[in-house]
């Protein structure tokens, strides 16, 4: 299957900002433009990839990801994943999947108690049991910004230490010359992106969506989202 026969979803809800520039990104990878799919409809075509975006659902208020982890359009990306379906999520998209028990912790204030926007460097821990990290090298290091109030992953020590040993940790912040200090937010082992058990739900932080190209600052989102649709379709 070519990349552009891959069947992507965007899920919208009230307030994202970021659905459109997933939409972009994804048809300039793969050539062809994902749905959007409002929050309020009830099934899911058939699809490749569901994709949760950033942005500030339902304004950002009040646990913004529980009450978007409770949309209808919910109950069918739930059952993509039962499927097995592939589901990623990104920034409040990583709040929504948490909030919907497709991925366990939670995300909390950023430590330093200030908004973050800015580029991190991330490396990447996965290795090729999952689509979202099959096409990368672990070690591999990402220039990916951020830009959040509440990305401070936390989850009790025991599912810490079961992500590590699952290997289901997909990214860490790591140190870089360059781009500053290495934890933006504080998150606990410096995740910056987790997997589900099966590999097929993955959320992440940081926005490979806003680094697509050089003159953005980086393509090494590009290079993120490429590997990852051209895992989906071999």
């Amino acid at each position: 299957m070519s990349l552009s026969a891959l069947r992507v979803a965007v899920i919208v809800f009230p307030g994202s900002n970021c659905d459109r520039d997933m939409m972009v990104a994804i048809e300039k990878l793969a050539g062809r433009r994902p749905a959007l799919v409002w929050h309020k409809e009830t099934s899911l075509d058939p699809v490749d990839l569901a994709i949760i975006p950033g942005g500030f659902s339902y304004g950002d208020y009040l646990r913004c990801g529980a009450l978007a982890a409770r949309s209808p359009i919910m109950e069918a990306v739930l059952d993509h994943a039962a499927r097995g379906g592939a589901v990623m999520g990104v920034c409040n998209g990583f709040q929504v999947l948490l909030e919907a028990g497709l991925l366990p912790g939670v995300l909390v204030e950023n430590a330093g108690l200030k908004y973050v926007c800015r580029n991190t460097c991330i490396e990447v821990v996965g290795g090729a049991d999952s689509p979202f990290t099959a096409g990368l090298v672990p070690g591999q290091k990402l220039i990916i910004p951020v830009a959040h109030n509440e990305g401070n992953y936390f989850a009790a020590d025991d599912d810490l230490q079961r992500l590590e040993d699952n290997g289901q940790i997909a990214f860490r912040y790591v140190d870089s010359d360059i781009h500053g200090p290495f934890n933006p937010n504080g998150a606990a082992r410096d995740i910056a992106g987790i997997i589900s058990t099966n590999g097929r739900v993955m959320g992440m932080m940081p926005h490979p969506e806003r680094a697509i190209s050089s003159e953005l600052g980086s393509a090494d989102g590009a290079t993120m989202l490429t590997a990852c649709l051209e895992a989906l379709v071999s």
